[in-house]
């Protein structure tokens, strides 16, 4: 699951579904008969003239409720479509546009109830997931990494994203969990694919 050679089908498989449903309306099916099952985000970033990345859409399953290749081409489409943050993606802007995808490990949950629970999560490793009673929030490990949190505002921003108070985690029925993310992104778009590694503290 984390070769380069697997990450560049699944981001190439993205940009394909991406590409073929804005041009045709069509929904393509994965050529590859995989048994591989994971939760997975498809992320696009749109490449400024100045070469700047700005987030386009954002979209995934956390768990592995279809096999992984479907997974990426259905996130995929959404993160282009559905995303209530953006307008949908225009063809136009596929020429500058980078795709890049997570594959999730199964989310653990941390005991926020306990003294030490904060050492549990580590920035550039954990991406977290709060339920409350009025809803759930997702953050990838990247986010973090991304706008320079430590663990206390990753904390009050996971709550945020569930549309919580920022203490909605010590409530009683609230619920925490981490997982891990294997990134592949594109360096240019329709270049070359990496694996992402993210700055640990």
């Amino acid at each position: 699951m984390d070769s380069i050679g697997k990450g560049t089908e699944l981001v190439r498989l993205a940009r394909r579904a991406v590409e073929t449903y804005l041009r045709d309306s069509k929904t393509i099916s994965p050529e590859t008969d995989s048994p591989d099952r994971a939760g997975v985000f498809v992320s696009l970033h749109y490449l400024t003239r100045n070469n700047e990345e700005h987030l386009r859409g954002c979209i995934g399953f956390l768990l592995p409720e279809k096999e992984l290749h479907q997974l990426v081409v259905e996130a995929a489409i959404a993160a282009a479509t559905e995303d209530p943050r953006f307008p949908p993606v225009d063809t136009q802007e596929l020429d500058r546009m980078i795709f890049e995808v997570s594959v999730l490990t199964p989310p653990e949950e941390i005991q926020i109830h306990s003294a030490e629970y904060k050492k549990e999560i580590m920035i550039g490793r954990d991406g977290l997931v709060l339920r409350w009673r009025q809803g759930s929030g997702l953050l990838l490990p990247q986010v973090p990494v991304e706008l320079k949190w430590d663990v206390d505002e990753y904390l009050a921003n996971i709550c945020y994203k569930a549309g919580a108070p920022a203490d909605a985690r010590l409530y009683p029925e609230t619920s925490l969990y981490k997982f891990q993310a294997i990134i592949f992104k594109e360096i240019t778009p329709r270049g070359n694919v990496i694996r992402l590694t993210l700055e640990e503290n």
